[in-house]
């Protein structure tokens, strides 16, 4: 007997939260979340319901592909995680400063609040529907189209991530202003061993330059791309990027580039997101930066 609208309806409302909750999850915005429910609404509507075997599946695959597509248009980065200030010269004393601290963890608060932004849409949504919501790697798989294994893959690089921004308070203070320093110094003498002394093993850097993104997986990927960048680090400085340890490349009084580090618990880069957009970047006042070197 084929299935009325009023049926489906109230189908559709019973599983209502949980999709909601996985399109929030997933797009971080409840406003986009219930945009991507509407839309599935109608595809089930306009769908032969009497053909789909398991409604929960159904709806979760609609949701989801909704919200990847979202995630893959939209190519927006929130301003917060991009907001960027002078990092004032590490403490030397023994302590450091308790309102220091507490500053620190409220922007870990918020980081984490915000981490799924750090990852890309397969990533987020790997994650999401695994970790989050339980979905198999098998069901995951069609979804970002990749193999259950890769799915895995993408799952296990978006949790080192999270990890990374969960243990962020030890990076705080003088240990993460130190990270950057050795940073800077070793690029620019393209120290490679001490550019892989800084770096985790499975360290993954991505780059935006407005025009096109770039991944690279594995410590001496990284490495080898950062001895090419000499001239640009010693023109770095020292940045706090979203709350972040970070660096911003100044040229000719414009800032060209933000280099943003995860740091793991043993204060080694985990991640790197480096924005390289004239675009996003021209808003930046360069002299600002300059006072906390």
């Amino acid at each position: 007997m084929p299935i009325d609208e009023d049926a489906l309806a109230a189908a559709f409302e019973l599983r209502r939260p949980r999709l909601r909750a996985v399109a929030t999850r997933l797009l971080g915005s409840t406003a986009e979340a219930d945009d991507v429910l509407q839309d599935a609404w109608l595809k089930l509507a306009l769908a032969d319901a009497d053909g789909i075997d398991d409604l929960d599946a159904w709806l979760t695959t609609v949701v989801s592909r909704l919200s990847l597509d979202v995630l893959r248009s939209a190519r927006v980065v929130k301003a917060d995680r991009w907001s960027v200030e002078a990092w004032e010269a590490a403490p030397t004393g023994p302590d450091e400063d308790p309102a220091a601290i507490a500053a620190g963890n409220e922007r870990v608060a918020v980081a984490l609040l915000t981490v799924l932004d750090l990852l890309s849409p397969a990533e987020r949504l790997a994650f999401v529907l695994h970790d989050v919501f339980g979905q198999p790697f098998d069901e995951i798989a069609p979804l970002v189209g990749r193999s259950p294994a890769a799915a895995r893959q993408l799952v296990s690089r978006a949790r080192r991530r999270v990890r990374a921004t969960e243990e962020a308070p030890r990076a705080d203070g003088r240990r993460a202003r130190t990270v950057v320093d050795a940073w800077l110094r070793a690029v620019q003498e393209g120290d490679l061993a001490a550019l892989l002394a800084l770096l985790d093993e499975r360290a993954v850097l991505d780059a935006d330059d407005g025009s096109s993104t770039v991944r690279l997986d594995g410590a001496a990927r990284i490495a080898e791309s950062a001895r090419t960048a000499a001239h640009l680090a010693s023109h770095s400085l020292p940045v706090l990027i979203g709350g972040r340890p970070g660096v911003a490349a100044v040229l000719h009084g414009r800032v060209v580039s933000l280099m943003a580090f995860d740091l793991g618990a043993d204060d080694r880069i985990v991640g790197l997101d480096v924005l390289a957009d004239p675009r996003r970047l021209a808003g930046l006042d360069a002299g600002t930066l300059a006072d906390g070197r």
